[in-house]
């Protein structure tokens, strides 16, 4: 199977052009499943690993996960074995794709963290950022906001993804899609002064570097947000993405066209964002329970 696994990772990099990090996932999960296969005792073990597939086992697996993972996970674990086994109907090792057989588990309905308007601008607003490092975390934050980007985008932009004239920003998202994306006044101006110190650096340069000069990891940023929301006396657990989340809640709340902000996310589905019409009703209804003289909860 191994063999398998490995020209099933360049077909996902020459064919499908995935990136890296969607890889990396891939086979992890793969990965996992390959040892489940192995220790499995229900099987015989007499077969080939591959041969020893089918809805049963993917059935029992999906019960084996289900002790530590959530049924977001799952599900995202099996879209990979129903990726992996197509290939391999496709190339004429399998007859059938028994994946296709498995249902996906029902999805658990949960709301995006968000940050309030109050909490963002107490985030953005906290005294001027004095040195390079302050000014790029300053800087970063509002991009966030501004574009709603996810954190590995962030940290794929160079300096030559920034239009400064027409104000927008050159990202390249999920399955190598591009995107443009507007930039606000407030963001402009943080990312002006953090390239300023940095001597404006060439439009090949990465736009976020780290303190030893190279690319700046989503890691990196994440735990230096963490900093920042203790900093401005947030004390919310809260994650770089939850930026995005307010970015696209603050805008519907703001009367913003769903579609359009589909579009600014770069979401493939108008299902994956309309979940933010649901924060926007809660919202909605909190305000009628504390407001209307009939509407308020004993």
């Amino acid at each position: 199977m191994e063999e398998q696994l490995a020209r099933f990772d360049r077909h996902l990099a020459v064919e499908r052009n995935l990136s890296p990090h969607t890889r990396r996932a891939y086979r992890q999960d793969l990965a996992e499943f390959h040892k489940f296969l192995l220790a499995d005792s229900a099987t015989d073990a007499g077969k080939a690993p591959l041969a020893r597939v089918d809805p049963i086992m993917l059935r029992r697996y999906l019960a084996w996960l289900h002790r530590h993972n959530r049924r977001t996970t799952i599900a995202r674990k099996l879209s990979a074995l129903r990726t992996f086994f197509g290939y391999l109907v496709r190339e004429g090792v399998l007859d059938a794709n028994p994946g296709e057989l498995v249902s996906t588990p029902r999805q658990e309905k949960y709301l995006p963290k968000t940050l309030s308007v109050d909490e963002v601008f107490s985030l953005m607003e906290r005294g001027p950022a004095a040195g390079i490092l302050p000014c790029r975390d300053r800087a970063i934050v509002e991009l966030l906001y501004s574009c709603g980007l996810r954190i590995g985008e962030l940290a794929a932009l160079d300096v030559g993804h920034v239009y400064w004239g027409e104000a927008l920003v050159r990202v390249l998202g999920k399955g190598n899609k591009e995107r443009l994306v507007p930039i606000g006044s407030k963001a402009r101006e943080a990312l002006q002064h953090y390239l300023e110190l940095r001597g404006m650096p060439d439009d090949w340069q990465p736009l976020f570097l780290n303190c030893r000069g190279g690319r700046l990891s989503a890691r990196s940023i994440e735990r230096n947000f963490k900093r920042q929301l203790l900093q401005a006396g947030i004390l919310k657990e809260a994650t770089p993405h939850a930026l995005r989340h307010s970015f696209a809640t603050h805008l519907l709340d703001g009367g913003a066209d769903l579609r359009a902000i589909q579009e600014l996310l770069g979401h493939a589905s108008l299902s994956t964002t309309q979940k933010y019409t649901q924060v926007s009703i809660d919202r909605l209804m909190e305000v009628y329970d504390k407001a209307h003289p009939r509407g308020k909860k004993k």
